[in-house]
């Protein structure tokens, strides 16, 4: 099997693509990304911008899988919207395009900010899509296509919302929900933190590993069954039991952990209801087991 990976460079994407090179059905793995990829062993390395017509025919032509990462996030969505249209919508639907009347297995990646606020609990399979970030609605515009693209027979696809990956060293401070990955680097490393939540606010967490094993899982699995776009399973944490976690796996930590709540950020990323991913589950896709399991699929770097 021949697998291309789009945004192969990207927190998501590297893990990714070390999952499909760990695999004896994976013949060839295909990575596509503007950054340096020379540090991705074991792939075939197209260094460029998918938008390019060259580069994007090159990387997926014959692939039996294609798993897209690529995509200009949240706040810099907002910062500048043609460049979010055009990567986001644009070069997406011309990727799409590319393949249709192929062979090859689409999988998208959406996102839960796809939700409208406030969200209803549970949020369950039938929960309406009312994103409120013009990166929320780009990437609902694309699950509507695919799902409309896949029960015309035009192309084997699939919409995947995964939650708060965790988590990123070194994430973007411009991203609202940078806090997140913070804390987990904070306690790992010793250092003292704020946070702005509560210690009983709640959010939808998976560790990356996880999440990278679910997008492989969507490209190989034989048969996706006919809904479309998925939420993928999560945990439902608060903070505090985040926090626990954190404590267990790095007991000789001596950061501390304060709470300052604000209430956009609560409002944003604390207020988390039951998630109900039925359809998901039944396809085999995946959570992490637990706090503790989250924590150590999410620090493997750090020992």
């Amino acid at each position: 099997m021949i697998v291309t990976v789009i945004g192969a460079g990207g927190f998501v994407g590297q893990r990714v693509v070390r999952h499909l090179v760990a695999r004896e059905d994976v013949a060839e793995v295909r990575a596509v990304d503007r950054a340096n990829l020379e540090h991705l062993s074991g792939v075939q390395c197209f260094k460029g911008d998918f938008s390019d017509p060259s580069v994007r025919h090159a990387a997926v032509k014959g692939a039996d899988g294609v798993i897209h990462l690529a995509a200009v996030l949240g706040g810099s969505a907002e910062a500048d919207p043609g460049l979010a249209r055009r990567v986001n919508v644009d070069a997406t639907l011309d990727l799409i395009e590319e393949l249709r009347g192929s062979d090859t297995r689409f999988v998208f990646a959406s996102t839960i900010a796809a939700f409208g606020k406030p969200l209803p609990d549970p949020v369950t399979d039938d929960t309406p899509l009312a994103p409120s970030m013009l990166y929320g609605a780009q990437k609902v515009m694309i699950e509507v296509a695919l799902s409309n693209f896949a029960r015309r027979g035009w192309l084997d696809a699939v919409s995947l919302r995964p939650s708060g990956v965790m988590a990123r060293d070194g994430a973007d401070a411009a991203l609202k929900s940078a806090f997140m990955s913070r804390l987990f680097y904070s306690v790992g490393r010793g250092e003292d933190i704020t946070l702005p939540v509560a210690e009983d606010s709640r959010t939808w967490l998976a560790s990356v590993d996880n999440v990278a094993r679910n997008f492989v899982h969507a490209v190989m699995m034989p048969d996706l069954g006919e809904n479309r776009a998925l939420t993928l399973p999560a945990l439902c944490l608060s903070y505090g039991e985040l926090v626990a976690a954190l404590f267990r796996r790095f007991p000789d930590s001596r950061s501390t952990v304060r709470y300052q709540p604000e209430a956009e950020v609560v409002g944003l990323f604390g207020q988390a209801p039951r998630l109900v991913t039925q359809t998901a589950d039944a396809l085999g896709f995946s959570r992490d087991l637990n706090a503790d399991a989250l924590v150590r699929d999410a620090m493997e770097d750090i020992r």
